[in-house]
């Protein structure tokens, strides 16, 4: 009787496991994949151009009221 009711609870221990570590496996997003350019002359594959260094942003001013926004009433 004993060896019945491990052996029932294995089953179910080990099923149980085995549909966990089924889910466990990550399913991720698909990434796009970009074309790639073929050269003319040679057919072969292009590598990517760098793109240029950005620029740095532009310092922020203070815009100057003007003499009749200053005029009206807040």
């Amino acid at each position: 009787m004993a060896g019945l009711m491990n052996e029932l609870v294995s089953g179910v221990v080990e099923s149980v496991l085995k549909e966990i570590l089924k889910k466990a496996g990550g399913t991720t997003t698909t990434k796009r994949q970009k074309r790639q350019t073929r050269s003319a002359t040679t057919g072969r594959f292009k590598k990517a151009a760098s793109s240029r260094a950005a620029k740095p942003a532009k310092k922020q001013v203070s815009r100057r009221r003007t003499a009749a926004s200053r005029s009206k009433t807040r």
